[in-house]
């Protein structure tokens, strides 16, 4: 199974996400620090949001496989530049939590495209709609990079 580093601001369903994954038990608690177990690292939305903390993501992007950049569906605005995955040297998804407010979802889509996001998923974790699709990712094998051959 590849590692998934999941990143989002404040109340994107970062944890609740992980408990699906999981397959745990839903219930809110409020993430204070970088989780790390098994196959997730899951982080506060403050690390995202302060710059002064986003260091910190960037140290644990090199314990994972796959960067999880979340959205929720409901967000009236990204936090996310145009092509910011271009920076990351990890393979990089969007996933658009909440996916039941459909108000949102396919603004939710655009945005992630422009972060550079080629793959993107629809969840909701509540539900556990999507979430499989997610797990089936992560368990494919890990895609080697293609090889050169010299002339």
């Amino acid at each position: 199974m590849k590692k998934l580093l999941l990143i989002g601001r404040v109340g994107a369903g970062k944890t609740t996400l992980t408990q699906a994954l999981k397959h745990e038990k839903i219930g809110y608690h409020k993430t204070q620090y970088i989780g790390y177990e098994d196959w997730l690292i899951d982080t506060p939305g403050e690390y995202l949001e302060n710059a002064s903390l986003a260091s910190a993501i960037a140290l644990y992007s090199y314990e994972a496989d796959v960067i999880g950049i979340l959205m929720a569906a409901d967000e009236p605005y990204s936090l996310y530049p145009p092509n910011c995955t271009g920076h990351v040297n990890r393979e990089v998804i969007g996933i658009i939590t909440k996916s039941h407010s459909d108000c949102g979802t396919e603004r939710a889509h655009r945005w992630l495209a422009l972060t550079g996001c080629k793959t993107i998923f629809e969840v909701d974790s509540v539900t556990g709609e999507g979430v499989e699709n997610i797990i089936k990712y992560l368990s494919e094998p890990q895609r080697k990079p293609q090889e050169t051959t010299k002339n």
